[in-house]
């Protein structure tokens, strides 16, 4: 499983990455930058209707063999990117919906922090510990 924040374009560049297990780092970290095309092709083909019904999970974006990837976009156009194992049927779309609104309300809380400068890279314990804790569920 990894999950990924990227931030706004024209960066595109990842606010936080972190994958379990870790061997397979560099792969995902690929997976996601491919992901970041799929993501833009959803957004500009929803266009006003993703505006008009704030619906802010994007599905499925693709699947591959071995993963599945999902994107969410915020009203601030930070992209989130979650990869998944395809073997693991347990998990159904309401599952990986309701973990991108915690780590959307998790990014929110790290927004609000008076000490973070917006477009940096998290650094927060409290976040970490939210990503580990939903990365156990699914593992």
């Amino acid at each position: 499983v990894l999950v990924s924040l990227i931030c706004s374009p024209p960066q595109n560049y990842p606010l936080y990455i972190r994958s379990v297990p870790t061997e397979n780092e560099l792969k995902f970290h690929y997976t996601v930058h491919t992901s970041l095309d799929v993501v833009d092709e959803k957004i500009s083909a929803m266009g006003k209707a993703l505006v008009d019904q704030r619906e802010l999970y994007l599905g499925l974006l693709y699947p591959t063999e071995d993963y599945k990837v999902y994107g969410y976009v915020t009203n601030s156009k930070v992209k989130f990117v979650m990869v998944v194992d395809s073997s693991n049927t347990a998990l159904r779309d309401n599952e990986i919906r309701s973990m991108f609104r915690k780590l959307h309300n998790s990014y929110t809380d790290i927004m609000c922090n008076p000490f973070y400068n917006p477009g940096d890279r998290i650094h927060s314990r409290a976040f970490d510990n939210m990503v580990n804790s939903m990365m156990m569920q699914v593992c």
